[in-house]
């Protein structure tokens, strides 16, 4: 079952409980998401490390062929 965009914030606010979220249905049906999170802590680390952070806090939801969240667009960047 697809996942829902509040679905999808709400595992990234748990850990980035500051951050700007914005979340997209860019497919319309729940399938693709894009995501931008802006949060301090993100200040310092290079992409990679961010983007490794924010898979990290989806806790084992984009997990290959069983994971809830098939695609998503990461946007990712300090304020």
């Amino acid at each position: 079952m697809p996942m829902q965009a509040q679905e999808i914030e709400e595992l990234l606010r748990a850990s980035f409980p500051d951050a700007k979220i914005t979340i997209t249905d860019m497919s319309g049906t729940g399938s693709k998401y894009a995501a931008e999170v802006i949060d301090e802590s993100f200040r310092g680390q290079n992409r990679v490390q961010q983007q490794r952070a924010v898979y990290a806090a989806l806790k084992g939801k984009m997990d290959g062929n069983h994971g809830d969240l098939h695609a998503l667009a990461l946007t990712t960047k300090a304020p």
